[in-house]
């Protein structure tokens, strides 16, 4: 417990029915779900006579569910909880993240956070500590080449796994531009880890000396620039295209100035909703921008007598069906002798446990 001469701050119990009702009963007319899965660490703000001010969380190095009482927003509340939670991240994390409305970012760079980007009018991520959006832009600086046969474009995939159908979107944008800069999603929220899904971009599209990859980091699709958790009265569709908004934001003012993109490459989507709002935003707001969209119809292949849209979910059923014959019409050989020697019993326990649309 921490003390001040106002208010005093206590470390709830999640695992404690009693102390996250308490937190949800709060956050709950101030338009928030408190779902306490998502969260590591929570704390509550009382004043010295045991009424609860404000309430915050963190899950890694996002900080989350931030609220105050109407009644206390105009005293030091707000910034007692933000640096205490900003203090506990910085301990296991060189920096933290904030989701928040537009009309909160000058209380939070009051704080010390600076604004990254803003999806008017639902959503504003910001970020605080020793790295910081610049260092992204150096590591992208290290990485850029000029393009002396055409136009620079980029690309964006998780490969989860690597099939033919991202091998032909990355050959076609190849053929089509000087230069391809293909951005992985670094995020390990995949059946596949980053490594593994490097490694088999890295074998399938050896013969395209024109195609660099980067990786993604926390600015490019990961679990900081997709947050949802503060908008609990709005529609989610309208939520996810905002987040879409977001992340686009992102890297039209911060990555793809930095290393010249002029058009992106996508693949038409039919199955994931969040995917077809995120294209459906991309193809809004990046000619706004100067960058040309470019959606190009997913790769189809045979498969008992019918034309089937590749995708890597497919793949994923059929590692876990043992399904070897149908997999390898979906997969490059590339991937296929990664797989197998990765081995397939290892791959299934893992898509088990493991749940993910990409």
């Amino acid at each position: 417990m921490i003390e001040n001469s106002e208010f005093r701050i206590e470390e709830p119990d999640l695992s404690s029915r009693y102390d996250t009702d308490l937190i949800r009963r709060f956050l709950g007319p101030l338009g928030f779900y408190f779902d306490e899965s998502s969260v590591d660490y929570s704390v509550i703000l009382y004043t010295l006579n045991d009424d609860i001010v404000g309430v915050g969380s963190c899950q890694g190095k996002v900080l989350k569910y931030v609220a105050v009482a109407p009644q206390f927003r105009e005293s030091g509340a707000f910034a007692h909880i933000v640096t205490h939670l900003t203090e506990y991240v910085m301990q296991s994390h060189q920096q933290a993240f904030v989701f928040t409305r537009p009309e909160n970012i000058t209380r939070f760079c009051g704080i010390g956070y600076t604004h990254i980007a803003s999806a008017e009018p639902l959503m504003a991520v910001l970020e605080f500590g020793y790295k910081s959006i610049k260092d992204y832009q150096q590591y992208l600086k290290s990485l850029k080449e000029e393009s002396v046969l055409g136009e620079t474009a980029a690309i964006v995939m998780n490969c989860n796994p690597f099939t033919l159908g991202h091998q032909f979107l990355i050959e076609k944008a190849s053929a089509e531009n000087g230069l391809v800069y293909l951005f992985v999603v670094e995020e390990d929220r995949s059946s596949f880890s980053f490594k593994d899904r490097w490694a088999m971009i890295e074998a399938g599209i050896a013969h395209l000396p024109n195609v660099k990859m980067v990786k993604g980091g926390e600015y490019v699709v990961s679990g900081a620039t997709f947050p949802n958790y503060f908008l609990k009265n709005e529609n989610p569709d309208v939520i996810t295209q905002k987040q879409a908004e977001l992340d686009i934001a992102i890297f039209c003012e911060h990555i793809a100035p930095v290393l010249g993109i002029q058009s992106r490459y996508v693949g038409t989507e039919d199955y994931c909703n969040t995917t077809a709002f995120y294209n459906k935003a991309m193809q809004l707001i990046l000619p706004s921008k100067g960058i040309s969209y470019t959606e190009v119809k997913r790769k189809e292949v045979e498969l008992e007598g019918n034309a089937e849209y590749v995708s890597a979910s497919k793949v994923r059923a059929f590692i876990k069906q043992n399904d070897e014959p149908r997999m390898r019409q979906f997969l490059p050989e590339t991937t296929i002798t990664y797989l197998r020697e990765m081995g397939i019993e290892r791959l299934q326990e893992k898509m088990m446990v493991t749940k993910s649309r990409h």
